[in-house]
């Protein structure tokens, strides 16, 4: 999954000032894109065909507190756009932790009626440790309130009690930017320790070159490739690319 969904509390973060020229080029290599309505009608193409994830909680920007969230989408929108998943962010542990755990369910309630999955996303707050520990707490709940699927942080002591804890499938987020040979390693150790795949957006879209990247990321979670041949088919595609411009 290629999240572009930044925006919508980011505004033009890097690598998405211009999606139709840094995104539309990668298309061919998602399986599934998470991005906002907004986006969707005014840049994707309709002959993009795989699984669409609509942005459905929104209201804060980085310049306010994040947890603040509300459901920002009509079911019967998502369902115009064809949506396979909504995603909901849930601030476990934050100062609106009730609202956007109601959130969720009520997105869950609505997603339930016409077939369409709820992508849980787990939120570490500005308080908040980042460890294996809260991961079980946050997506354990996400997937008993009803959850389809869980999107959480990968870290590195543990990760598998995460997904061991959590009954419904888990994709991991790709954080802040990485060298892309970290970051493929990190992709490697999620589905090695139980991730059902990755949605990555920065470390796809502020890449050296982006096109390559997703693609070795595609090694990593379809093809079992490890880290280092992942990292070798980026560093071949990017120098085939130059040899092109």
């Amino acid at each position: 999954m290629l999240a572009i969904d930044h925006g919508y509390f980011q505004g033009p973060t890097t690598g998405l000032e211009r999606v139709d020229i840094t995104i539309l080029p990668l298309l061919p290599y998602a399986d599934t894109l998470m991005l906002t309505r907004g986006i969707l009608r005014s840049v994707i193409p309709p002959t993009y065909t795989r699984g669409i994830v609509l942005r459905a909680s929104g209201g804060p920007s980085i310049l306010k507190e994040l947890s603040d969230e509300e459901i920002a989408l009509d079911i019967e929108d998502a369902i115009r756009l064809n949506a396979a998943a909504l995603a909901v962010q849930v601030f476990i542990g934050g100062p609106y932790e009730t609202r956007t755990v109601h959130n969720m369910t009520r997105l869950v309630d609505m997603g339930m009626r016409y077939g369409i999955a709820t992508l849980a996303v787990t939120a570490v707050g500005r308080e908040m440790v980042r460890d294996a520990r809260y991961m079980r707490l946050a997506c354990r709940i996400c997937a008993e309130l009803g959850a389809t699927y869980v999107k959480t942080y990968y870290v590195a002591e543990g990760f598998d009690t995460v997904t061991a804890s959590c009954p419904v499938p888990i994709v991991i987020a790709g954080g802040k930017k990485l060298p892309e040979n970290e970051a493929l390693e990190m992709a490697h150790n999620a589905v090695q320790q139980g991730a059902a795949g990755v949605d990555m957006g920065r470390n796809i879209f502020q890449a050296e070159s982006p096109v390559a990247m997703i693609q070795a990321v595609r090694k990593v979670v379809h093809e079992g490739a490890s880290p280092r041949e992942a990292y070798d088919f980026y560093l071949s595609e990017k120098e085939r690319e130059r040899g092109k411009a």
